[in-house]
């Protein structure tokens, strides 16, 4: 999938996870809780295709996250397809075939994304609200410039970057310090579950079960069979299944953000 439908099943599934939670469990967020976990898990859910690299010279090709800043991320982009592609090369089968590049492979794998969302939880835990503040600024660059793309384009990443430094800064002041924020590694992780499962649905499939073998091979891309998979960015997934993310976001925010508004201003329904 594209990168704005990427970020916006991120929105989508955390919002409505997160109104299961307040139904179900009795778990209630602040809306400033309820914010900052729908941005990181946006963002997160960009994550994978940083192994989608472009020219970095000239600034072109590259996933959405790719561009996130600039040159900087176009770099990283080309270290990391690269990096994945060679571990592609060492670990695959007789059977996987040949690649030249790196992407949907080592970034689109269960393993890898429950690792960074740990990761980031081990990061916040050990380093405390500094690291908070860091996976805040990179998550919520990514999320403007997935759910705001073309916004992010006309701006320019110097833009998208003052304003997520921003938005990291005012987050981080009003957080409390003694907490190590285990919803924020999370979200990272979901996002970048939500990636895959969206890739799933398309005709290329994600190797998710890497590294454990299916069949004669370790690098089986799983996903729907070609005569019902989306082809990405056809108008299926462009204007159909935003459309469906768009509205399940707005209408599980509105259920979980309502009853704090009706009762903060003293209202009855």
């Amino acid at each position: 999938m594209m990168g704005s439908s990427h970020a916006l099943s991120g929105a989508a599934v955390w919002l409505a996870g997160s109104l299961a939670l307040d139904q179900l469990a009795d778990f209630h967020q602040t809306p400033l809780q309820l914010a900052v976990g729908t941005a990181i898990c946006a963002g997160g859910a960009l994550l994978p295709d940083l192994d989608l690299s472009g020219r970095v010279t000239t600034r072109q090709g590259g996933a959405t996250v790719a561009h996130t800043f600039g040159v900087l991320t176009l770099f990283l982009a080309e270290v990391v397809e690269k990096f994945s592609l060679g571990v592609y090369m060492l670990t695959r089968l007789k059977h996987d075939p040949r690649r030249r590049n790196g992407h949907r492979t080592l970034t689109h794998t269960i393993v890898f994304n429950v690792g960074v969302g740990y990761g980031t939880l081990a990061l916040c835990n050990a380093f405390g609200k500094w690291a908070v503040m860091g996976v805040l600024f990179f998550a919520f660059a990514m999320a403007l410039r997935g759910l705001f793309e073309r916004w992010a384009e006309r701006a320019g990443w110097l833009i998208v970057t003052l304003a997520a430094a921003g938005a990291a800064y005012l987050v981080y002041e009003r957080l409390p310090g003694d907490r190590g924020y285990p919803l924020l590694g999370m979200a990272v992780g979901v996002g970048g579950l939500i990636h895959l499962a969206g890739d799933m649905i398309t005709r290329h499939g994600s190797p998710i079960f890497w590294p454990i073998p299916t069949g004669r091979r370790l690098w089986r891309n799983i996903g729907l069979p070609h005569s019902v998979a989306l082809t990405a960015g056809d108008k299926t997934e462009t204007v159909v299944l935003r459309i469906v993310f768009t509205t399940v976001a707005i209408f599980a925010g509105s259920l979980l953000v309502a009853p704090i508004l009706l009762e903060r201003f003293n209202i009855s329904v």
